[in-house]
């Protein structure tokens, strides 16, 4: 399989001298999510993780789980976030986070098909384990998906190899142990995570947990390829900032990162 969308875009902006950025947005969070999710791609993002809340999600901190609660709340669901993507055109390509309980409800095909006829490239599923991956994996590769795999700092030497074989679009280098959530500083796990994956992969190495400032995002990209960043921008969707404020915040990482 050739590089899909998402790795080709971060690939491009890495190629070019830059450092990528993805940025996680609650899907079905407020009736202008999905204006939020175009907001920020014209602010700079690279790509955009498009969360499927879920009511148990163990990777997630506070910030991401009161949001998943208000959309829950508000009648989104996998079917209506999905619909609302396909055919939007938001400019740049789309992955989305979500629980493998989801994915193995709907059907393992059913649930790639269904990304893919949303305009939706990239798949993460962060509570899948590499050792049960196979049947996911092979069909995403079926259908197109680029089946995003993360690293954990904790990963033994030998682990990390394999996770990068498998991974598409990009590795997300999980910048520490615990849940999401923004942090007053960068951890050194993200550091140490980050330089250990540029050493066995040629694939777009970015990090994310823990990246809540443009400060913490110029940090962790200078040992990776960049950052993934998500509480500080669920945090704003939750105060009701706006598409607007939301953007704002994401050029501010944007502008920092071209500038560093």
């Amino acid at each position: 399989m050739s590089a899909g969308p998402v790795e080709s875009a971060l690939r491009s902006r890495r190629d070019a001298g830059g450092k990528c950025l993805v940025t996680y947005i609650t899907g079905g969070l407020g009736d202008d999510w999905l204006e939020t999710v175009r907001a920020v791609a014209a602010a700079g993002a690279d790509a955009i993780e498009i969360g499927v809340p879920f009511s148990d999600p163990v990777m997630d901190g506070p910030t991401i789980q009161a949001a998943n609660d208000l959309a829950l709340a508000a009648g989104a669901t996998p079917s209506s976030i999905l619909q609302a993507l396909r055919g939007a055109d938001v400019g740049v390509p789309l992955a989305v986070m979500t629980y493998y309980n989801i994915a193995f409800r709907m059907g393992l095909e059913r649930f790639a098909e269904s990304l893919m006829a949303a305009d939706v490239t990239g798949c993460i599923l962060p509570d899948l384990p590499l050792e049960e991956s196979g049947p996911w994996l092979e069909a995403a590769e079926s259908a197109g998906v680029e089946t995003i795999l993360l690293a954990a700092p904790t990963a033994p030497e030998g682990r990390l190899p394999e996770i990068c074989a498998r991974s598409k679009g990009f590795v997300y280098g999980v910048g520490l142990l615990g849940v999401t959530g923004v942090r007053s500083e960068l951890a050194s796990s993200a550091i140490e995570i980050a330089t250990r994956l540029k050493l066995v992969t040629d694939l777009p190495v970015l990090v994310g947990v823990g990246v809540g400032t443009p400060e913490q995002a110029v940090e962790a990209s200078r040992y990776g390829d960049g950052v993934v960043v998500g509480s500080a921008v669920v945090q704003l969707m939750v105060n009701g900032a706006g598409p607007e404020g939301v953007a704002k915040l994401v050029a501010s990482f944007r502008t920092a990162l071209d500038a560093r």
